[in-house]
């Protein structure tokens, strides 16, 4: 048997930077990632390294997240914020003392915090981007990038100059992160239409990845559906995921995170405890939030929770990875009787799912691979980039216009709860091709004053706020975002119009809203 694994983990998170406030709530989606799912990863990958188990996987990591990650204020507040943890966990561990079913747990989420925090300021130097840059030299990881700011394109096809400057502004942000131009491009959400690959290539991207029916309903027929990639006519390549994989993993109903011996991830003392007791560790004036002290499993659907037992949910990992080991080996046994060539099984995932909402999913994805390694029956993990290098005739067409949301298409990002911003960002994308238009070589302060602009155009792209919109969690803030880019790139837009410039402002807004920081405004040079 010979067969691919393809694991890509797209790790991703909006731009969210609050100076102007001592501690901000949607700050904590960073910090919590860090905690449950960027250092434990790096952790993973240290304990293979030493074992010497090879394995082989891409990561998306996006501009934003890597602009976050790189970025002195934030840092000093996740320490911060670990610091407050621990000082929970220390009273969790006094607290639960006479309890046999929570204090274990209270001991092992201090001595988790706590490595966190020694990991974060004696191994990395609080430079975890340089971790994972390790692990891409040394052959173990590829990382490739997204769009600028996970913009969902599909809703800017009318726009290239904006399509551009998203693909564009990520490569340069790669570049200053990763010292390296990426290969691979994760497009947001999967989401693809015909002519994009023409941005791409002349961005020199190798290859990106759609949803499983953007390859099965493409112009031509794929020969070997979505287990070998296909060929575009400019020479770029589309890998499409693959759904049995996926779904094991994603399934709400029948994958692995919800079986019922695996952590609670709503049952937290943040909410449990009382005010009194929680107060300093959750957010003025009293907004209770998850602290990561969580004591309940899954149990059933209702309310009622069993205590959790962390050793019986890493046994299951166990037999979860050998489930997933056994279903692909059978894939490919079945596939290679109809393939011409090695089956490649692309199994995407957003990496925050793994360590933030499923606990034991790291240690799930330890044990796959550790399995892999052991099997030795000739499923082998590569990345696409491998695949590339070994196999040069590949099926041919051109992918239809798809998404990995809800339904395959753009409803998630484009129903009655969101279409309303598209018309003012679209507006923005407009003016600022204008802007580039009339002044389209500027140095100085005009120049500083037109590279913000672009960022506050780019930001308003983002696809998370839309998407907060149409699931419904924290709406507020999702429309605020949206409406404090749109205001800013208006200000700057009316004020060259009268050719003023407000510098006071300028420097205000250039240092809360700060990503990319080599910006050029003139990516939304007309086309």
């Amino acid at each position: 048997m010979k067969g691919y694994l393809g694991i890509i983990l797209h790790a991703h998170l909006p731009f969210v930077r609050h100076p102007e406030y001592p501690r901000f709530l949607e700050e904590d989606w960073l910090y919590e990632a860090i905690s449950e799912t960027y250092l434990p990863l790096l952790r993973m990958f240290g304990r293979l390294k030493a074992d010497k188990v090879p394995f082989r996987l891409t990561m998306s990591i996006s501009p934003t997240l890597s602009d976050m990650l790189a970025d002195d204020l934030l840092q000093q507040r996740y320490v911060d914020h670990v610091n407050r943890l621990i000082e929970l966990g220390e009273k969790e561990v006094e607290r639960t003392a006479s309890n046999g079913d929570f204090a274990p747990l209270a001991s092992m989420y201090l001595g988790f915090y706590r490595q966190n925090l020694a990991d974060f300021e004696n191994l990395y130097r609080r430079n975890i981007l340089s971790a994972f840059r390790a692990f891409e030299k040394e052959g173990y990881i590829e990382i490739i990038t997204t769009a600028g700011t996970h913009a969902f394109l599909p809703l800017f096809q009318q726009y290239p100059e904006a399509v551009d400057a998203q693909i564009k502004s990520a490569i340069i942000s790669h570049g200053r992160n990763f010292g390296a131009h990426p290969k691979g491009f994760w497009l947001p959400e999967c989401g693809y239409y015909p002519d994009l690959e023409k941005l791409l290539k002349s961005s020199d991207i190798s290859y990106f990845f759609t949803a499983a029916h953007g390859i099965l309903l493409a112009d031509k027929k794929p020969r070997y559906g979505v287990y070998a990639p296909m060929q575009l006519p400019n020479g770029l390549t589309a890998f499409g995921r693959d759904y049995p994989s996926s779904e094991a993993v994603w399934s709400n109903s029948d994958g692995y995170p919800g079986d019922y011996v695996y952590r609670e991830f709503y049952r937290d003392i943040g909410y449990d405890l009382p005010m009194e007791y929680i107060r300093p560790y959750i957010h003025e004036p009293e907004v209770r939030v998850y602290t990561g002290y969580k004591y309940y499993a899954i149990t059933s659907a209702g309310d009622d929770k069993r205590p959790y037992r962390h050793e019986v949910a890493l046994r299951k990992t166990q037999e979860h990875a050998e489930n997933f080991l056994y279903q692909r080996q059978n894939q490919v046994r079945k596939l290679e009787a109809l393939m011409d060539k090695p089956p490649f099984i692309i199994c995407p995932y957003d990496a925050e799912l793994f360590g933030h909402w499923w606990f034991e999913g790291i240690d799930w994805l330890e044990n796959l691979f550790r399995k892999i390694a052991e099997s030795g029956d000739g499923l082998e993990m590569i990345t696409p980039s491998d695949y590339l290098k070994r196999h040069a005739d590949h099926q041919e067409g051109t992918p239809s216009f798809s998404s990995w949301g809800n339904k395959g298409y753009a409803e998630v990002w484009l129903d009655g709860k969101n279409d309303w911003i598209y018309r003012h960002v679209h507006k923005a994308i407009e003016r600022m091709i204008e802007l580039v238009d009339r002044y389209p070589d500027e140095s100085g302060l005009k120049e500083r004053v037109l590279n913000q602009a672009s960022r506050e155009v780019l930001l308003s792209m983002a696809s998370d706020w839309p998407f907060i919109m149409k699931t419904g969690t924290t709406v507020p803030y999702a429309e605020k975002r949206i409406r404090e880019h749109l205001h800013n790139f208006n200000f700057i837009y009316e004020n060259l119009c009268r050719n003023t410039v407000n510098t006071e402002w300028l420097t205000r807004i250039e240092k809360k809203n700060n990503i990319f920081p080599d910006v050029d405004y003139r990516l939304f040079r007309k086309r």
